[in-house]
């Protein structure tokens, strides 16, 4: 049973002072039967208070504010997790009817969630790809598989060439991204043929051992899979996620699971530093100093939401 150490952290440096930054955070690891958290460690600027709740998903969120002036945010979590390793799925002829059983479940909660299809302009030219690599008398997971596959073989993974604001058919047109579009384009050809599919956010582990999306938090895909349950798919490595995989939440996509997002009151300008490390428990300490690295970003102001663009007409105002 492997115990790694994993530390994140999100670090904002703010063009001037702001204030009544409000903040959502999903850095609890979910606790179940294949992963144990040993201990969990959460540090944020001016020691905020933080409400912790269960949101629809079952996913462990936190929300705090911070009222004071800053020019800087800093959230540090260091988390001591155990993972299991999982069975796999009984691929036999038998398993044939799990497409059966798929059908009986599309409308039933939380499966009906996981089929709902974001809007897709290239999905006509993908759902040719899916027809194509989907063959008659494979099971459901040997379909995944296959689709799990052709995302790692057909995209390339280039760190930087998309956002978080990235849409399905600019990751399309692209055929290239991280680890975040992979799972997006996979979920797609998985919901498409009535397997349902979750978005997962987590890490990678261990460290350095060449997987991609080291270094960062990670992201794969669970398919439901009748009479065995969620099997982790992960697209970027073409591998089945099992105790290398450490799991931080799931959700429909992104968005539903986004590590860290707030609002604030201030200028709109603003530099985001991410930085994460894995190691073993028995491994060396590293300086938190040398572990923060910074994240591209646009030059220019970044577009707010319309809460933003009213919390800052307010301070114009006064």
């Amino acid at each position: 049973m492997p115990q790694f150490k994993i530390k994140h952290i999100t670090k904002y440096t703010y063009k001037g002072l702001v204030r009544d930054s409000a903040n959502q955070i999903i850095l609890f690891p979910i606790k179940d039967e294949h992963q144990e958290v040993l201990d969990h460690e959460l540090k944020i600027t001016g020691d905020p208070h933080v409400d912790v709740y269960r949101d629809y998903y079952g996913n462990e969120v936190g929300s705090f504010t911070n009222c004071e002036p800053h020019t800087e945010l800093v959230i540090y979590s260091k988390i001591l997790v155990n993972t299991s390793p999982r069975a796999l799925p009984i691929d036999d002829f038998f398993a044939l009817h799990h497409w059966d059983e798929l059908t009986k479940v599309k409308h039933q909660i939380p499966y009906v969630d996981y089929l709902k299809q974001e809007s897709f302009e290239g999905f006509d030219e993908l759902r040719t790809v899916i027809e194509k690599e989907k063959t008659a008398n494979e099971t459901p997971y040997a379909v995944a598989g296959r689709f799990n596959q052709y995302v790692f073989n057909n995209f390339k993974y280039i760190p930087g060439i998309t956002t978080v604001e990235s849409t399905l058919d600019e990751v399309w047109n692209l055929k290239a991204g991280v680890c975040q579009d992979f799972a997006h384009i996979l979920l797609v050809m998985l919901r498409s043929i009535n397997i349902p599919a979750r978005y997962v956010s987590g890490y990678i582990c261990p460290h350095k051992n060449g997987m991609r999306g080291e270094g960062a938090t990670h992201a794969w895909v669970e398919a439901y899979i009748p009479t065995y349950g969620w099997l982790g798919l992960d697209p970027t490595n073409n591998c089945i996620a099992t105790e290398t995989h450490v799991r931080l939440a799931v959700g429909r996509n992104f968005s539903d699971c986004s590590p860290v997002k707030g609002v604030y009151k201030g200028a709109a300008e603003h530099k985001l530093e991410v930085s994460v490390t894995v190691s073993y428990e028995n491994e060396e300490e590293e300086k938190i100093d040398a572990e923060i690295i910074p994240v591209t970003l646009p030059e220019t102001a970044i577009p707010l939401n319309s809460f933003q663009q009213y919390l800052e007409m307010q301070q114009q105002q006064q």
